[in-house]
């Protein structure tokens, strides 16, 4: 290993240039005008895998490019697959960012720049460790491919298409994504279970037009009265989600796993202060952790209704509409579920009042073992380049293509996050620690090695 550690440290500077440049293209895929710069940030992909001796392509879909390499050098080794996506959230609001999004910027230890972090930034430490081992030895320990692709941002819609039509290009022992976060600073850790989700969204129409409530107030049905007595009936006053069967099939958290995470070095209220909150809220008998990480949970994402303008409009509105999502743990059924909540609404609703309901999407949660030889790998290999024993934690937030690796492809993914959750993802003055940036890098490299044979080298 100490050959290609000097490789990464003699080429650090070299990587940084290259990552700003990256940086540079804004490969915005939920907005159209950024067209074709989004195919030109697959383009770097591409030419960035092939100029290293990987067979690189650019695989057109629907939308756009899915990038794929392979490296297949060593018969009868471990195959790794990497995922990563190119594409990135937008921008705004502009006026919020110290420097622009797409005019990289290195400040105080860390590039700032749209998808420093989210995922360029973590994505490029995979290409940059392969580059460093076939650059100084002419092979890699494993074989190695890559799935990059440009539609993350909008729900990766073709994806699905592509890893089911191509199942025996993109076959493989194990995956690995870098599209989470450490613990803390200086405490890297790796993700072993992901909530699932369900996102629905419900319309109420009572009277065809807005009202004089004067005239009309009690007596015609009231959309926004009932909606807020709908949304109002999804908890109980401990917390608990009142949706029918919505724990039935909860995986209940361990001892263990409650010990782990009671031990983790987390200050509830300097947390909360962040966010500018005082106090925690949530299913009785949790931590702020068990909530966050491993219990279900039920949100109303957004509500509109009636007139919200300046002063006073006295109406009956005629239309009401909440946006509602649920994160889900093992063995949740997100559709199973989502039936259930339309059920449950839908039996609430008075006479006078329309009920539609929308299913936007759903996965399921997901937890990986934590003692497999992959994970001691990954454990081994972060411990080499970040000189600490990385934390087992779990996420609250939804991978789904993690759970079609698992379903479609049968392999478990290693969810090694080398950024922070400070990082403003998806937010003004998003960055990437330089430090992290080359720790990830070498903390990949060894990770090859430790694919291949199971010990440090």
């Amino acid at each position: 290993m100490q050959e290609i550690k000097d490789y990464l440290s003699e080429n650090a500077s070299r990587f940084e240039q290259e990552l700003i440049e990256f940086l540079k293209i804004p490969t915005i895929s939920a907005d159209s005008k950024y067209q074709a710069d989004v195919i030109r940030g697959a383009e770097f992909v591409r030419k960035q895998l092939a100029d290293i001796g990987f067979d690189a392509e650019t695989i057109e879909t629907e939308g756009y490019p899915i990038v794929f390499g392979s490296w297949e050098g060593v018969p009868g080794a471990p195959t790794v697959l990497v995922y990563g996506h190119y594409d990135v959230q937008p921008p705004d609001p502009l006026d919020q960012w110290i420097s622009p999004p797409f005019e990289p910027e290195i400040r105080e230890g860390k590039v700032y720049a749209r998808g420093a972090t989210d995922d360029k930034g973590q994505m490029f430490t995979h290409i940059k460790s392969v580059e460093a081992w076939l650059k100084t030895t002419g092979r890699l320990p494993v074989n190695v491919k890559f799935v990059i692709e440009g539609e993350e941002e909008v729900g990766s819609e073709n994806l699905d298409r592509f890893l089911e039509a191509n199942r025996k290009k993109v076959r493989s022992d194990v995956a690995v994504i870098s599209d989470t976060s450490q613990y803390a600073p200086g405490l890297p850790a790796i993700t072993y279970g992901l909530r699932g989700i369900l996102a629905a969204e419900i319309r109420l129409t009572g009277p065809d037009r807005d009202l004089h409530s004067g005239m009309f107030g009690g007596s015609v049905a009231n959309p926004a009265n009932v909606l807020a007595s709908l949304v109002a009936s999804l908890h109980n006053e401990q917390g608990r989600v009142q949706i029918p069967g919505f724990y039935d099939a909860v995986v209940e958290l361990t001892q263990e796993e409650r010990e782990g995470f009671a031990k983790l070095p987390f200050d509830e209220a300097a947390a909360l202060g962040k966010i500018g909150v005082e106090d925690p809220q949530g299913e009785a008998g949790f931590s702020t952790l068990e909530r966050r990480w491993a219990r279900p949970t039920c949100d109303v994402n957004g509500l509109v209704s009636g007139y919200t303008g300046e002063g006073p409009k006295t109406i009956v509105p005629s239309t009401a509409t909440a946006k509602i999502s649920c994160r889900l743990v093992p063995d949740q059924n997100p559709r199973e579920l989502t039936e259930s909540l339309e059920r449950f609404l839908a039996d609430q609703i008075p006479p006078g009042i329309r009920f539609e309901f929308i299913d936007y999407h759903g996965c399921e949660a997901i937890v990986f073992t934590t003692e497999s030889r992959f994970m001691s790998a990954a454990k081994g290999a972060i411990e080499a380049a970040f000189g600490t024993t990385p934390v087992m934690i779990r996420e609250g937030g939804s991978i789904p293509v993690v759970g079609t690796f698992r379903d479609v492809l049968g392999i478990d993914t290693l969810l090694l996050g080398w950024g922070q959750n400070t990082d403003n993802l998806h937010s003004p003055n998003e960055h990437f620690s330089i430090d992290d940036f080359h720790r990830g890098t070498n903390a990949s490299a060894h990770l090859w090695q430790l694919l291949a044979d199971g010990s440090p080298t």
